[in-house]
């Protein structure tokens, strides 16, 4: 049962306020350009310009020009920076609820992004590529991108991706993808020597024989034990009665000879890449070397992302040219 008569509930509503209009400069809200509209009303929900640009794939100097330039025209400030902050003003949260009444607050066109897939030589994208991937991921938040990890021959060759980077033994490319691509590209030749921590070695004591290397462990990743041309130090680890570990993670192969002592097989760059590790030369007669390939598949070449990649890898690869020289 209600305790309000219909009088009361009839007073209640002759009471209400009514609806307020919209303030004239408003209505230009509807003749703001869709793209514009867009900067705006990403950057009020991002709370940051940053963001916002990352969102939209767009620099921020250019979000930062359209939003100055919408203010002109409106003749109103819609932002505000409270302390380290960005807010919306009054007129700034006017205009957002406006936009969103007219239905403009599409979201950015991700679903409209083409599907990238690099695949990548895991120790290439962990010791290499990774730091400048995500720095560009960093700066375009919209892109899609599928990264396929390749530790064996048998991983490349069941892979289907737009963009492959793999290391094969010799100077040719086989085995490589078996997805149609372009003519392969040779980048680079990465030589392979025995690595142990700085820590845990002194110049004067490091082992300079094969014989020196059974006081200490040896680990290695599984994924070379397959490679043809690691023979040498294979054949060294399927000897060893004790003083050996197998991992199948590289990550974990890199904190074993950093934390624990081992000796490990790893690119002559990896004293660049990290300073604490330090190359055991002379131990093999035979050079233990492979060799970096890029493919892209016939299809994906003209796509811009994919364009975006491989600019991303040749300079990479330019910058860190000192790391691959004997």
């Amino acid at each position: 049962m209600s305790f309000i008569e219909p009088a009361g509930r009839q007073a209640v509503t002759a009471y209400r306020a009514p609806l307020r209009a919209p303030e004239p400069w408003l209505a230009l809200a509807a003749s703001i350009e869709p793209q514009v509209a867009q900067c705006f009303l990403v950057s009020a929900r991002c709370g940051c310009f940053m963001q916002a640009s990352r969102s939209l794939n767009v620099k921020a100097t250019w979000l930062r020009k359209q939003l100055a330039q919408l203010e002109a025209r409106l003749q109103r400030s819609l932002f505000s920076f409270q302390g380290s902050t960005l807010a919306l003003t009054r007129e700034g949260r006017q205009l957002q609820a406006r936009l969103l009444a007219l239905g403009e607050d599409d979201p950015p066109a991700l679903a409209d992004q083409p599907l990238i897939r690099l695949a990548v030589a895991e120790s290439i994208l962990h010791d290499i590529l990774g730091r400048d991937l995500i720095s560009l991921l960093r700066r375009n938040a919209g892109v899609r991108l599928q990264i396929i990890t390749l530790d064996s021959e048998l991983a490349l060759q069941a892979v289907s991706a737009d963009l492959v980077l793999w290391l094969s033994d010799g100077q040719e490319s086989t085995p490589g993808p078996s997805v149609a691509t372009q003519p392969p590209e040779r980048l680079t030749r990465l030589d392979y020597l025995p690595h142990i921590a700085k820590r845990y070695s002194r110049p004067a004591s490091r082992p300079r024989r094969l014989e020196e290397l059974d006081d200490y462990m040896l680990v290695q990743w599984q994924a070379d034990s397959q490679v043809g041309s690691f023979t040498p130090w294979n054949t060294l680890v399927e000897q060893r009665r004790a003083g050996v570990v197998q991992v199948q993670s590289y990550e974990l192969m890199l904190e074993m000879i950093r934390c624990c002592a081992c000796i490990g097989l790893l690119p002559q760059y990896m004293s660049h890449f990290d300073r604490g590790l330090v190359a055991l030369p002379g131990l093999f007669e035979q050079p233990m070397q492979r060799h970096l390939w890029m493919a892209v598949s016939t299809d994906a070449r003209p796509v811009p992302q994919v364009q975006m990649l491989i600019e991303l890898i040749r300079h990479t690869l330019d910058e860190r040219r000192e790391w691959f020289r004997a």
